[in-house]
């Protein structure tokens, strides 16, 4: 298996009205995709670079344009954005795993292939890894997410190309990937859900080393996902028993819903739900079950009684 390291380069309307001929719209139309092929020793083995020509914005917005210090005139010299991805899906070949510095790339790419009429890249969510995140868990606080030239000073390594075009991104994040080397952390493979499953039995079910994380399907709105039993379970994240609640569902936000459950074998369990939406108006679930220990369940109970003695007083100043 080879590893896909690759970075995009986009503009987007300066207005945000902009759309093309037939009324469609596309916020981010991507100009260059770099990419460098690493084996499976993640040794560099093969390079990809090239830009494309724009279709639908053809003035660079002031953002892109002092980012990257690319010219309109130059990006005319490119080609077709199909002919561009023809070229680089096969190029990547069948069998890698794409890599990319946050969750963003992945995303745009399938919207830009989606927005020309390309067969998707998956039916289902795509396995990748977001470097960016893995930097974190490895050297920072496992939470912030940092620049790509803030990781490439931490790990001192050298700068021999300028930043912010597409290869030359994608060959920093490789670089950064090549220097994590704990088999934890690259157990944790991240998840883009631009293509939701599409059936009940294909949703995400993994099983990390500390907890565990499920990926529904997709829904029509939120009260039809609250209502299904899986989504509001709370299972053991070593065992997989399902388990009574000892803490109900309360979420602070209506976006975010979090519960305690105890297994008698292995202890509390938090389960974190996260309301998302889908990319055509529907909704779906991303749910982590986790064991925690008793003095983490006494801080989470005293969080959850403020929100509850919070939605109290609201609804009494309502009244």
């Amino acid at each position: 298996m080879d590893y896909i390291i690759f970075d995009l380069e986009w503009n987007q309307s300066s207005s945000g009205e902009e759309r093309d001929r037939d009324g469609n719209a596309l916020p981010f139309e991507i100009i260059e995709i770099g990419a460098v092929k690493l084996n499976e020793n993640r040794d560099m083995i093969s390079e990809f670079s090239e830009l494309i020509k724009p279709q639908i914005y053809h003035e660079m917005h002031y953002i892109t344009s002092k980012l990257i210090h690319l010219q309109m005139e130059e990006l005319e010299k490119g080609k077709p954005f199909v002919e561009v991805m023809q070229r680089f899906l096969e190029w990547c070949g069948d069998d890698c795993i794409f890599c990319t510095w946050g969750p963003l790339d992945l995303l745009e790419l399938q919207r830009n292939m989606k927005y020309y009429g390309m067969e998707p890249l998956s039916d289902r969510p795509i396995r990748y890894y977001d470097v960016q995140k893995l930097f974190s868990i490895a050297y920072e606080d496992k939470k912030s997410r940092r620049s790509l030239e803030y990781a490439i000073d931490v790990l001192n390594i050298r700068k021999d190309i300028p930043f912010h075009r597409a290869f030359s991104d994608a060959y920093y994040t490789a670089e950064v990937f090549d220097k994590i080397e704990d088999p934890d952390v690259l157990e944790l493979f991240s998840y883009d859900t631009f293509n939701l499953p599409q059936t009940k039995d294909k949703e995400i079910h993994v099983r990390f080393h500390d907890y565990d994380k499920y990926i529904s399907r997709r829904f029509d709105d939120k009260n039809q996902l609250l209502n299904d039993k899986e989504i509001m379970s709370v299972h053991c994240y070593r065992c997989g028993k399902n388990l009574k609640k000892k803490v109900k569902w309360i979420s602070p936000n209506g976006k975010h819903y979090y519960a305690i459950a105890y297994c008698f074998r292995h202890g509390y369990v938090k389960s974190k739900l996260r309301i998302k939406k889908s990319e055509d108006g529907g909704v779906y679930a991303v749910k982590t079950d986790k064991c925690i220990s008793s003095e983490e369940v006494k801080i989470l109970r005293e969080k959850y009684n403020a929100m509850k003695e919070m939605k109290k007083q609201k609804k009494e100043e309502k009244k």
